[in-house]
């Protein structure tokens, strides 16, 4: 299990490892919503292909993912692929959900 400071320190990992080239085309705010012990809410920005995180709520997230937070740490980590969680019902995703295929790629490196 993920402590609370290992799922924040995923959130800034994303934003300072983001390739510019494959964040270009998204220009949103992504929030997350993350239960369990080591839950929280997050949010993710993408501007002009750069990445910005940040902890608690979002200003007009164009995306929200409600998840728990040892399967987000599992997705990021590959342990867990991102499309079967979400047809197991284990990702929640409401707004844009074209965001989202936009995203995996992003944050699985």
């Amino acid at each position: 299990m993920a402590s609370k400071e290992e799922i924040a320190a995923i959130f800034t990992g994303i934003a300072a490892r983001i390739d510019p080239t494959k964040a270009s085309d998204l220009n949103a705010t992504i929030q997350f919503e993350l239960s369990g012990d080591s839950g929280g809410s997050y949010w993710l920005k993408f501007e002009n292909g750069t990445a910005e995180a940040g902890e608690g709520t979002a200003v007009d997230p164009k995306m929200t993912l409600r998840t728990s937070a040892d399967d987000f740490a599992g997705m990021v980590a590959g342990k867990m692929n991102p499309m079967q969680a979400f047809m197991m019902g284990k990702i929640k995703i409401q707004g844009d959900t074209g965001i989202a295929m936009k995203l995996m790629p992003m944050i699985n490196g």
